[in-house]
């Protein structure tokens, strides 16, 4: 297949974004699948590298010098100097420049897909920013109606609602949002991971899927009438499936993706099963967006003790979607 061009946000300065795109470019084992222009304080990085004792010599994204790692850099400033492992929020718009940067560029063709480092929630909301996480981010600045999917090997779970209080989580499940989420993920498996025939495991709201209406009756009133109507249109959504039993082999054998109703009923299977090389995939965007399965690790900035092997598989699959699309 074809080399593409990607962008990489780098993420918190002071947590190990900075850590694992160095590591990963002195990794004899990783093979860029093209160009990965990389988005960070030059002078972070050099820091980083230093401590680090790694190599930091990637020339500027808009230098004709040929990139000897397959890495470029893009500098954009960040407001305080940085410490690893302490939070700035001055440094908080810097953060967000990244991504401002890296979407602008996907939507006019600069980059075929961007690839985010984990960024910190916290501190952006400390700055005085309204700040939900990176896929509602996103949605804001490109459009589109977000879904996210995390995957690890062959599994693979997305969920109807995101980053949600979870009392608020029964009244966001509605009979539309299933039928987008649905509608999205399906198209999400056929055009960008290649499955021409998605089968979809549904997992229920309530304990046991509710019991027959005894522990709940999202499954009867909303869940349920969902799924039959997009089996009427050809969508394979099977369920409403109990969800303490949906994670088995025998339920998992044969499906392509699995639905969870909220975060912590699907990822925490997840990233049992694949954490430090699962992908965050964002679907439903009018862009290709993957991140890694971990968050800032602000403990392990600047010690050479990150894994960057959640990354390396981040920056695989934005290739490999973006090269499935351009065939």
């Amino acid at each position: 297949m074809a080399s593409v061009r990607l962008v990489v946000s780098s993420g918190e300065p002071a947590g190990i974004g900075p850590d694992l795109l160095l590591a990963l470019a002195a990794d004899p084992a990783f093979t860029p699948p093209g160009e990965l222009v990389v988005l960070g304080d030059r002078d972070v990085f050099a820091a980083r590298a230093d401590s680090l004792g790694l190599p930091f010599d990637w020339p500027a994204a808009d230098d004709s010098t040929s990139a000897a790692s397959g890495f470029r850099f893009h500098h954009l400033a960040a407001a305080n100097p940085v410490t690893p492992g302490r939070l700035d929020p001055g440094n908080a718009r810097h953060v967000l420049a990244m991504l401002d940067h890296a979407s602008e560029g996907c939507r006019d063709g600069r980059y075929a897909a961007m690839v985010t480092a984990p960024l910190h929630k916290g501190v952006i909301n400390d700055a005085g920013i309204p700040f939900t996480g990176h896929t509602e981010y996103l949605a804001e600045r490109v459009g589109g109606t977000p879904v996210m999917m995390l995957a690890a090997d062959t599994l693979r779970v997305a969920l109807a609602t995101t980053h949600l209080p979870l009392a608020k989580v029964p009244a966001a499940i509605t009979g539309d949002t299933l039928t987008t989420v649905l509608e999205t993920l399906h198209a999400a498996l056929v055009d960008w991971l290649g499955k021409p025939q998605p089968r979809i495991l549904v997992a229920g709201l309530n304990p046991h899927a509710g019991e027959s209406g005894h522990l709940g009756d999202e499954e009867i009133r909303v869940i349920g009438p969902t799924l039959e109507a997009m089996r009427e249109r050809g969508i394979q959504a099977i369920g409403p499936l109990p969800a303490d039993t949906l994670f088995t082999p025998r339920h998992l054998d044969g499906a392509d993706a699995v639905l969870a109703m909220y975060h912590d009923q699907g990822l925490p299977v997840l990233k049992y099963a694949g954490f430090g090389r699962a992908v965050n995939v964002t679907l439903g965007l009018p862009i290709v967006r993957t991140s890694v399965d971990h968050g800032t690790a602000l403990d392990l900035a600047g010690t050479g003790r990150a894994e960057h092997g959640s990354l390396a598989a981040a920056i695989a699959l934005a290739a490999e979607i973006t090269q499935r699309a351009a065939a």
